[in-house]
């Protein structure tokens, strides 16, 4: 047999209520103030990162540096190239060519097998070219970019990675949908410490990993010391070193 269902007296509830409210409130207003204090500070640290990027990119354009390029397909090295490297008006890397072509090797063999080859040896040069402008379009991170990714609360911060000086900035739908960009920054030496990125690169199947290191010159500019990009699908890796830094 089912019990009658129990109400209170109106005149009780009117008694509780008050004091429920207080209850409700009290533990509210300490939780929003918490949250007020978090978010100013993840603003002050994006603000940080902001600034930090671009004094530095300014600072990298008074420089001219040497860039190698290593070229791998499944863990075979296929090409080396060298380029002379400045930052361009645009703030993006203008490089010349330092060594002259290297000789083909492979136009052995029919008229057919050469064409085959110079297909496929296209193919990739367009992937690996693919790989190295998406690539650009991340490093060195864009202010504006980074400020858009937090507007829309797409940035999360964690003190303390890998460091008690170092804070890990995680932006997600940085430049594409999807992707995601982790940055360590030391807020002590005011620098990039690495840069880990996950991005696509023809469709969201098309994956693109891109590591970056960074190391600082005399004068305290930071700089990108070593990236490796790795296109996935067709097991294509491009390493790229950093050195010889003189100023213009």
């Amino acid at each position: 047999m089912t019990q009658p269902r129990r109400t209170l007296p109106r005149r009780t509830l009117r008694s509780i209520l008050p004091f429920a409210a207080i209850a409700v409130l009290a533990t509210a207003l300490p939780f929003a103030a918490s949250l007020r204090a978090q978010l100013g500070d993840m603003q002050a640290r994006v603000a940080e990162l902001k600034e930090s990027t671009a004094k530095n990119k300014q600072a990298l354009a008074q420089y001219t540096w040497t860039e190698r390029v290593t070229i791998s397909l499944n863990g075979q090295e296929r090409k080396q190239e060298r380029f002379q490297v400045r930052m361009g008006p645009d703030g993006k890397p203008v490089k010349t060519p330092i060594d002259a072509p290297a000789q083909d090797q492979s136009a052995r063999g029919g008229r057919l097998r050469q064409r085959v080859i110079e297909k496929k040896k296209e193919e990739y040069r367009e992937y690996a070219d693919q790989m190295k402008d998406l690539a650009q379009q991340y490093i060195p991170p864009e202010t504006d970019l980074i400020q858009e990714a937090y507007s829309k609360g797409n940035v999360s911060i964690t003190p303390g990675a890998g460091g008690a000086s170092r804070i890990e900035f995680v932006i997600h739908n940085y430049i594409r949908s999807g992707d995601s960009v982790t940055i360590i920054y030391d807020k002590d030496q005011k620098q990039l410490v690495s840069i880990s990125i996950h991005s696509w690169i023809d469709d969201p199947s098309d994956i693109m990993n891109l590591s970056v290191r960074f190391d600082k010159l005399p004068d305290g500019t930071s700089h990108a010391s070593g990236a490796t990009i790795e296109g996935v699908r067709k097991h294509l890796t491009v390493v790229t070193q950093n050195d010889n830094y003189r100023k213009l």
